[in-house]
């Protein structure tokens, strides 16, 4: 899993100068690879409107979070046994999901800069919500396509005690147009065959002698027909049972049987017919919801570096890939360069260095960074596979 930080700190006298000093400190042992995070010049609004805005933030990057790796998790699902190409599936706006991160652009076009905060914000939570929404409606209805064609494929494939005869029998097997014959399909254990065979015209009477044959064996039962009058079908199924004889309910109709193996036929058609266009919303959708939780992520960060930093607006965003194993060090040499910006990182530094799962800086905290710091995991199909 790699592990991305997005943090940001004041700009010194030009934010260039900001970013050289946190690439010359983290350069020293390989702790970290860093990009810039450019984020536009938003509309800043009250103070008050900020203190709000940085709860709704939050509650809004859980949600945008959590459709992005619904999606993701259903696209693995409808890929079935291509599930292993999940991962090349899964695209920001025709990147993939590091290349997208760590070149962030602003989407100008869908979430324009002259908007208030709040108003950029309403658009995200509307245009997820509507995924969300669209998402449960989409999967219900592949899934009950999914799920009745399976239901029909394990009564083709199971014990015949349970699964459709339709394809095991012919005309021939039945006495049909009778108006006092019926033919009856039994299962029989395959330990029992010799006692059917032996017994069988002795269960009741009226049977047909020497009637029966066997159609079908799986490797616990056999089909077996057998003919016998109609006014002893209720007292023959009753004796039979006692003798661990099942008598299937069946009746031969060509039409019916016709249709039943027509309804498969449909149901694995529908299934293909909405397979690719499926997919293709899958990754569409997938595409915008993980750039709109990156620009929740741009909104968080410039909300808390303005209520953090004051104005006017001068930090310094940034993406960092901490080296393997090199958290805890680079969390370390981010406390001595940043240590200053805060008197509570005084107080809370040593717990918040030894914390390096801190989710990120939020205002009532009893630990944060004293630099803007969240984390992002941005690897879905782990996420999917667990």
């Amino acid at each position: 899993m790699t592990e991305y930080w997005v943090i940001s700190a004041p700009g010194d006298k030009t934010c260039q100068q900001t970013w050289d000093t946190l690439n010359n400190a983290t350069k020293s042992g390989n702790l970290s690879v860093n990009y810039k995070f450019p984020i536009p010049d938003l509309k800043v609004g009250t103070l008050d409107q900020l203190v709000g805005l940085s709860d709704d933030l939050g509650k809004l990057d859980t949600f945008v979070e959590g459709v992005t790796r619904k999606v993701a998790q259903y696209l693995g699902e409808v890929l079935e046994d291509q599930r292993d190409k999940l991962h090349e599936n899964l695209m920001a706006n025709n990147s993939d999901l590091p290349t997208y991160l760590t070149r962030f652009q602003w989407d100008m076009a869908k979430y324009p800069i002259k908007q208030s905060l709040r108003n950029i914000a309403d658009i995200i939570s509307k245009q997820v919500g509507q995924i969300d929404a669209d998402l449960k409606v989409k999967s219900n209805a592949y899934n009950a396509l999914k799920s009745n064609l399976q239901n029909l494929e394990k009564k083709q494939t199971g014990s015949l005690l349970t699964r459709n005869l339709a394809d095991l029998v012919k005309r021939e097997h039945f006495i049909l147009d009778s108006e006092y014959l019926t033919t009856l399909l039994v299962i029989v254990p395959k330990s029992m065959f010799n006692d059917w065979n032996a017994n069988y015209e002795k269960i009741t009477s009226m049977i047909v002698p020497r009637s029966t044959q066997l159609i079908h064996q799986d490797n616990d039962y056999g089909l077996f027909t057998v003919t016998l009058f109609k006014k002893v079908v209720e007292e023959f199924k009753l004796h039979a049972r006692e003798r661990k004889f099942v008598v299937r309910e069946f009746s031969y109709n060509e039409a019916d049987l016709a249709a039943g193996k027509n309804e498969i036929t449909k149901l694995v058609t529908d299934k293909k017919k909405q397979f690719g266009p499926l997919v293709r919303w899958l990754k569409v959708n997938f595409s915008e919801c993980f750039c709109a939780w990156i620009h929740v992520k741009a909104l968080r960060v410039f909300v808390e570096s303005v209520l953090r930093y004051g104005l006017p607006v001068n930090f310094q965003a940034v993406v960092m890939v901490p080296a393997r194993k090199g958290g805890k060090r680079l969390r370390d040499v981010l406390q001595q360069l940043y240590a200053h910006l805060d008197h509570s990182a005084h107080h809370h530094g040593s717990a918040a260095q030894d914390n390096a799962e801190l989710a990120g800086l939020g205002f009532g905290q009893s630990e944060y960074y004293p630099y803007v710091f969240y984390k992002i995991n941005i690897d879905m199909v782990d996420k999917v596979a667990a």
